[in-house]
C-alpha cells in the first residue's frame, strides 16, 4: 500500500473519530449571545438570580388559602438528556403550588421594537394537568420596578403570559397580554382566539413568541410557524372598545308589540278535512309481475356450507346450515308470497291547525338606542406594552419534573434564531434518538453528522491556530480523536516500511473526556460505522481504505509487502 493512502486514511479516522466523539458527546459550553436577558441556568438557586416565593394564594372558589410549598431545583435532566452538562430549572413537586421569579438588570421597554420571548420546556413526566407557561412581569407605574421575589403571587401583575397549558378540556399555548384603558385607567387581559396545541412530549419543545411593532405577533413551536394574526384584530376583548353602545337607561315599552304573526281568528275546519285519514293505504290498482315466484323461498341453506368438524350433535343440536339469498329471485322481480304494496293517500291531511296571518300591530324587534360609548378610545399601537421588569413563573401541576431551560428575551428574532441552533437543534436530534423517534426531517437541520464533521473540526482549527492549548481544553474529544488517529497512522506507517516487527502495532484508541461537576464521563465512542462513512462522503471526506481498517487485510499486504 502507497505511503500517501495510509497517510490519507488516517486522517479520514482522525475526522471520522472526532466527528462521532463530538456527535455522541455533546457538551455544554455557555452562549456567548447577547440580549436584554439570557437565562441558562448556571448556578444552583441559592448562587443565583432567582428567588423562591414564600407567600400564599388565594383560590377563585372556595376562598381556600394555599402556600407556595412547591420545590425547584437546578438539574441536568434525567428522561432522554440531550447536551452533557446542560441543566435546567426544575419543577419538582407533585400536586403543588410553585412560584419562582427573577428580575432583569433594567427593565425592558419594548415601546416602537420587536419583542422576542422565548425558552424550551421538557415535559420529563408528560403534562397530565397543569401549565408550563412563564409570565412577563410589569414594572411599577412608579419605576420601583418589581421588587417581591419572596412574595411573588398569580396576583403580582404581569405584561404578557406566554406558553404551554393543559387540563381537561384546556390545551393551548397561551398568548395573554395585559392592556391599560387610557380613558378608565383599568387594565384587561386580552386572550389570542383560537390558540394553538401544545407539544405534549417527553424531548424538549421550543416555544417561541414575536411580537413586531406593526401589530403583528407569530407564534413558533420547535422553529415551526403555528400561529401568525393581529393585537387588533385576534384577541378577546378586543384591544379598543366599539364607538357607540347600547343606552343603558332605554328600555322595551309595554305597548311596543315584537310578534310578527298571530292566529287567524276567523279560520274554521273545513266540513271535509278529515284527520283520521291513514298516511298510507294499499295501492289497489298494482298487480302481481308474471316472472314472480310464488313457491320460491326468499332465502334458502346455503349449499356450500359443511358442518364442522367439531360440532357435537349431542352436546350442540342438529346442525342447521346458515341461510343466504336465493339466487333464483335476484334474477326474478321476487319471491314469496305476493301482496299489493301501500303507497301514501292522496287524501291525507293530518291534524288540523289554526292557520297564521301577518300581524297588523308588529312594529319590529326591539333594540335599545345607541349612545357614544364614554370609554372610548383608539389605541393603534398596543405592542407598546408596559416595561418588563423581570420574569415569573407561577404554576399548579399534577406533574413533576418540568424542566425549563434557554430563556430568551430581546429584540432579535434573528439573535433567537442563532440561540436556538447552539442549544435547542443540538439536543433534538439526541434525545429523539434516545427516544427512538428520530425521524429523517431531524437529520436536514444543519446540526447534522456532516456538519458536525465540518464544524467541529474547522471550529477546532481555527482555535489551534490563535492558541493550541486553548482549543485542547474548549474541545478535548476532537484533540483525543485527532491525536488517537495520528497515532494510529504513525504506526500503521512504521509496519509498512518494515521499522518494527513482521505484524502491525496495534495503537489503543482512547477518547479523553473532560470531567467537571455538572458533566457525567461518556463511553468511548465504536468506530464509524456504514451511516458515518456515508455522510463523510457526502462532506467530501475520503472514505477509508478497507485494507486499512479491516486488520486481516493489514496483515496480508504487510506480509505481500515484505516479500
Amino acid at each position: 500500500m502507497r505511503a500517501q493512502n495510509v497517510v490519507s486514511a488516517a486522517g479520514t479516522s482522525a475526522l471520522m473519530l472526532a466527528a462521532s466523539a463530538a456527535a455522541e458527546q455533546a457538551v455544554f459550553h455557555p452562549t456567548s449571545l447577547t440580549a436584554p436577558f439570557v437565562e441558562q441556568f448556571n448556578e444552583n438557586i441559592a448562587d443565583s438570580r432567582w428567588t423562591i416565593s414564600r407567600a400564599t394564594k388565594q383560590t377563585p372558589v372556595g376562598d381556600e388559602i394555599f402556600s407556595y410549598v412547591g420545590q425547584w431545583e437546578v438539574e441536568e435532566p434525567e428522561v432522554y438528556p440531550g447536551i452533557q452538562g446542560d441543566r435546567g430549572l426544575v419543577l419538582k413537586t407533585k400536586a403543588a403550588h410553585h412560584a419562582i421569579s427573577t428580575l432583569f438588570p433594567e427593565p425592558i421597554d419594548p415601546k416602537g421594537k420587536p419583542l422576542v420571548v422565548q425558552y424550551e420546556v421538557k415535559l420529563q413526566k408528560g403534562l397530565e394537568c397543569g401549565g408550563a407557561y412563564i409570565k412577563l412581569l410589569t414594572e411599577g407605574e412608579g419605576g420601583e420596578g418589581f421588587r417581591a421575589g419572596e412574595d411573588y403571587t398569580d396576583k403580582t401583575p404581569f405584561t404578557i403570559m406566554f406558553g404551554p397549558d393543559k387540563c381537561g378540556s384546556t390545551n393551548k399555548v397561551h398568548f395573554i397580554f395585559r392592556h391599560k384603558n387610557p380613558i378608565t385607567g383599568e387594565w384587561e387581559e386580552k386572550h389570542l382566539k383560537n390558540p394553538p396545541a401544545p407539544k405534549i412530549t417527553k424531548t424538549t419543545a421550543l416555544y417561541t413568541l414575536i411580537v413586531n411593532p406593526d401589530q403583528t405577533f407569530e407564534i413558533l413551536i420547535n422553529d415551526e410557524s403555528v400561529k401568525t394574526g393581529s393585537l387588533l384584530e385576534d384577541f378577546t376583548p378586543a384591544v379598543n372598545p366599539p364607538k357607540e353602545i347600547d343606552d343603558p337607561e332605554d328600555f322595551k315599552p309595554e305597548s311596543w308589540v315584537d310578534e310578527a304573526e298571530i292566529d287567524d281568528l276567523e279560520a274554521t275546519k273545513p266540513a271535509d278535512w278529515d284527520e283520521d285519514a291513514p298516511l298510507m293505504v294499499t295501492d289497489t290498482s298494482a298487480t302481481k309481475p308474471d316472472d314472480w315466484l310464488e313457491d320460491e323461498p326468499e332465502y334458502i341453506p346455503d349449499p356450500e356450507a359443511e358442518k364442522p368438524e367439531e360440532w357435537d350433535d349431542e352436546e350442540d343440536g342438529d346442525w342447521v346450515p346458515p341461510m343466504v339469498p336465493n339466487p333464483k329471485c335476484e334474477e326474478a322481480a321476487g319471491c314469496g308470497p305476493w301482496v299489493q304494496p301501500k303507497i301514501k293517500n292522496p287524501d291525507y291531511k293530518g291534524k288540523w291547525t289554526i292557520p297564521k296571518i301577518p300581524n297588523p300591530a308588529y312594529k319590529g324587534v326591539w333594540a335599545p338606542a345607541k349612545i357614544s360609548n364614554p370609554a372610548y378610545f383608539e389605541d393603534l399601537h398596543p405592542s407598546d406594552f408596559t416595561k418588563i421588569a423581570g420574569i415569573g413563573i407561577e404554576l399548579w401541576t399534577m406533574t413533576e419534573d418540568i424542566l425549563f431551560d434557554n430563556i430568551f428575551i430581546g429584540h432579535d428574532a434573528s439573535q433567537a434564531k442563532k440561540f436556538a441552533d447552539e442549544t435547542f437543534h443540538v439536543k433534538k436530534p439526541i434525545e429523539k434518538e434516545a427516544e427512538g423517534s428520530l425521524e429523517d426531517e431531524d437529520l436536514d437541520h444543519p446540526n447534522t453528522l456532516v456538519d458536525k464533521i465540518r464544524l467541529k473540526v474547522y471550529e477546532f482549527i481555527h482555535l489551534a491556530g490563535i492558541d493550541a492549548t486553548s482549543a485542547v481544553k474548549q474541545m478535548p474529544e476532537v484533540a483525543a480523536g485527532l491525536a488517537a488517529a495520528a497515532f494510529t497512522a504513525i504506526g500503521m506507517l512504521l509496519a509498512l516500511f518494515g521499522l518494527i516487527g513482521s505484524a502491525p502495532t496495534k495503537v489503543k484508541q482512547t477518547t479523553t473526556v473532560k470531567k467537571t461537576p455538572t458533566t457525567k464521563a461518556v463511553a468511548p465512542v465504536a468506530p464509524a460505522g456504514e451511516e458515518e462513512k456515508k455522510a463523510l462522503d457526502e462532506a467530501g471526506v475520503p472514505v477509508p481504505n478497507p485494507e486499512v481498517t479491516n486488520p486481516e487485510v493489514r496483515k496480508r499486504t504487510t506480509r505481500s509487502t515484505k516479500d
